[in-house]
């Protein structure tokens, strides 16, 4: 008998092994996905080893789901039916899309297959989320550079679920050119090895030394990511109050032992507020294991929730 949870506890995963670790950690659901389709993956995971996830996830009662947030090019357009076809086959609980092509491929393909609308940072307002939501999508993946007062006024207006990302780096810029290869050939540099997550790039503003913002270049082009992580597990219960379904952790650029220990931390505080909403207090030492794990050239801050907004 699946377990009922009234708030999903997301994570991403770079491999079957870390899915598994974080699966038994506490986490509801991973997202995972081929860099053809999705972007900004923590790994890039073949159709045999996402169905090998949704095996995998059963055992823990956990659902798999597949990032199709790509820029869809021309060329791949005539792929994406015959894909999400094999996610519906291999037991896939949903998607993550952005773009028009996806959802009417789910719809004629794969039309049991859910619908998650992650538009990045244009999912702002809640006429645009039941929009998608009456096109087909059961959840929008809010955007990160909402504050708190506008994604806890949003929940009551909204027709779908409320995806939230609550901790981890955060994507600041993309390009879909090779920008760092670019410039290291414009140096006279020449461009050895991978400039993928692996090779550790990073960014260092002239008047802002101290921060770091790492960067990467794949299939899809160039990716700079914010120099702190977010963590809001201090109010998360005021998102769960407001009846927020799901909280996203993003793993990327981060090693499975802080994910695991993310996952525990946050699987702590939720069942708390679950099991006594009333009498939930918020305690400093559930973050004790992330904070002894986190890179102390990263700080963990509250990101955009307690910013005024320029509009």
């Amino acid at each position: 008998m699946a377990l009922t949870r009234p708030y999903e506890l997301l994570v991403t995963a770079s491999d079957l092994q870390e899915a598994e670790r974080l699966l038994k950690a506490g986490a509801d659901a991973v997202v995972i996905g081929e860099d053809r389709f999705g972007m900004r993956l923590a790994g890039n995971f073949m159709l045999d080893q996402i169905a090998e996830a949704v095996r995998l996830a059963k055992t823990y009662d956990a659902k798999i789901y597949v990032s199709m947030n790509n820029i869809m090019n021309n060329d791949v357009l005539s792929d994406i039916p015959e894909y999400v076809r094999a996610l519906a086959e291999a037991g896939v609980e949903g998607i993550e899309f952005n773009d028009p092509s996806v959802l009417s491929a789910v719809r004629e393909f794969a039309p049991e297959l859910k619908l998650h609308w992650n538009a990045e940072m244009t999912s702002t307002n809640y006429r645009t989320a039941n929009y998608w939501g009456r096109k087909g999508a059961s959840r929008v993946v809010l955007a990160r550079e909402l504050n708190m007062d506008e994604i806890t006024e949003m929940i009551d207006l909204l027709e779908v679920e409320a995806q939230v990302q609550v901790h981890g780096m955060t994507n600041i810029y993309h390009s879909k050119r090779q920008l760092v290869a670019s410039y290291m050939q414009q140096q006279g540099r020449p461009v050895e090895g991978d400039l993928g997550l692996a090779r550790g790039l990073f960014l260092i503003e002239a008047e802002r030394r101290e921060e770091k913002f790492p960067i990467y270049e794949d299939r899809n082009g160039t990716h700079i990511m914010s120099s702190e992580d977010i963590c809001i597990m201090e109010d998360l219960h005021l998102l769960m109050a407001a009846g927020v379904h799901s909280f996203k952790i993003e793993g990327l650029l981060k090693s499975a032992a802080y994910n695991e220990a993310v996952v525990r931390a946050y699987r702590t505080a939720i069942d708390a507020y679950t099991a006594d909403p009333s009498g939930y207090a918020y305690k400093e030492e559930w973050l004790d294991e992330v904070r002894q794990l986190q890179d102390p050239e990263r700080e963990l801050s509250f990101g955009f929730f307690y910013k005024e907004q320029v509009y």
